[in-house]
């Protein structure tokens, strides 16, 4: 395995117009199966979506940003109890899986395993960009996609043969996340430092000044996620999960 690939990576937003071949996109999602689940149930599902007419679709629901228009292929990566309850009951089984702990689990399970899919596309040469807006129209995306009960979005990717340069992005530096034994408090001042890298960042400073605000942390809590925006979509993602059985 390639260790600069870990240190190298970067999402993409451009794809060329090169269609993924079938036989690969499913030897990318058979792999990615090995990855960890909680007791082996595998509590996932992927939709692939590369029908144009649907791609424009669903597109509209990820706000039509440019890496889900670009791509080829979006895959809409589900928390899925359905299947294995359904296995439950077939069996004479009585499954206890319609609860908010059992979204968590199917939750963590499709978390890793859309991650897994994109370790292995990007090692096969694919470029990949996650579509954070799967939250925000999650019950319009799951209409469309024909998702049934105790099946939920929660993760969404864009996926294609790369076209042009990788983004440059910043990280926090390795100290600002890890702790030995006990959560570390930091000071105020080590906070300010470890954000530095962020907020020396060029592309973000233009950010900052093109929206004429004082910080970087006014784009966070202001105009990029803020907090009306995080209630609204929070209330909705209840709904649905309501509807889906899992609360």
């Amino acid at each position: 395995m390639d260790e600069k690939y870990f240190t190298t990576r970067a999402s993409f937003r451009h794809f060329s117009d090169k269609m993924i071949p079938e036989s690969l996109l499913e030897k990318i999602i058979e792999k990615a199966m090995k990855a960890p689940t909680c007791g082996n149930m595998q509590l996932y599902s992927v939709i692939v979506t590369q029908d144009k007419t649907r791609k424009q679709q669903l597109a509209k629901e990820h706000f039509n940003q440019p890496a889900a228009v670009n791509a080829p292929v979006i895959l809409t990566i589900c928390a899925d109890f359905n299947r294995f309850s359904r296995w439950c009951a077939i069996n004479g089984a009585n499954p206890g899986y319609d609860n908010f702990h059992s979204f968590i689990v199917a939750l963590t399970d499709a978390v890793i395993f859309a991650q897994q899919i994109t370790t292995i596309a990007e090692m096969e040469g694919l470029g990949t960009c996650y579509l954070g807006t799967v939250n925000y129209n999650a019950q319009n995306i799951s209409s469309m996609l024909g998702l049934p009960e105790l099946v939920v979005p929660v993760a969404s990717l864009a996926i294609g043969y790369p076209e042009g340069p990788k983004e440059e992005t910043e990280r926090l530096p390795l100290e600002a996340v890890l702790h030995y034994e006990q959560y570390r408090e930091d000071s105020d001042d080590d906070i300010e430092n470890l954000f530095k890298i962020k907020t020396d960042f060029p592309a973000n400073k233009e950010y900052v000044a093109a929206n004429n605000a004082p910080t970087l942390a006014h784009i966070f809590t202001d105009i990029r996620y803020t907090k009306d925006m995080n209630e609204k979509v929070s209330e909705s993602f209840k709904r649905l999960l309501s509807e889906k059985s899992f609360s």
